[in-house]
C-alpha cells in the first residue's frame, strides 16, 4: 500500500509539474507579448515626445514672432499717431490761414464798395450838377 500511495502521489506530483510548466511556459509567452506591448509603448511615447518637442519648439518660435510683430506695431502705431497729431496741426494752421484770408478779403470788399459807393455818389452828384446846369440854361 504504501507503494501504491507513493506511486500515486508521484503521478500527482508528475501532473503537477506537468501543469506547472505549462503554466510557465504560458507566463513566458505573456511575458515575452508584454515586453513587445512595452517595446511598442515606448516607441509610441518617444514620438509623441517628439512630436509633444516639436510643438513646443514651433510654440516658442511663434510667441517670439508675435512679441517682434507686437513691438513693430505698437512702434507703428505710434508714428502714425505723431503722423496724425503733424497733420492736424498742418489743418490747423490751414484754417487759420484762410480765416485771415477770409478776413482780409472781406476787408477788401468792405473798403471797394465803400470806394464805390464814394465814386457813385460823387458821379450822382456830378450828373445832378450837369442837370441842374443844363435846366438853368434852357430854363
Amino acid at each position: 500500500m504504501l507503494n501504491e500511495d507513493l506511486e500515486s502521489r508521484f503521478a500527482r506530483l508528475e501532473h503537477e509539474v506537468g501543469r506547472l510548466r505549462e503554466d510557465v511556459a504560458s507566463a513566458r509567452a505573456l511575458a515575452a507579448l508584454a515586453d513587445r506591448d512595452v517595446a511598442e509603448l515606448r516607441t509610441e511615447m518617444r514620438g509623441y515626445r517628439q512630436v509633444l518637442n516639436a510643438l513646443r519648439e514651433t510654440q516658442l518660435e511663434q510667441g517670439q514672432q508675435i512679441s517682434e510683430l507686437r513691438v513693430e506695431m505698437r512702434q507703428e502705431i505710434s508714428e502714425l499717431r505723431q503722423e496724425i497729431n503733424g497733420l492736424g496741426r498742418e489743418v490747423d494752421g490751414l484754417r487759420e490761414e484762410m480765416r485771415a484770408g477770409f478776413a482780409r478779403q472781406d476787408q477788401e470788399m468792405r473798403e471797394g464798395f465803400a470806394l464805390q459807393a464814394a465814386g457813385m455818389a460823387q458821379i450822382t452828384a456830378l450828373l445832378t450838377k450837369i442837370i441842374d446846369s443844363d435846366h438853368g440854361e434852357s430854363g
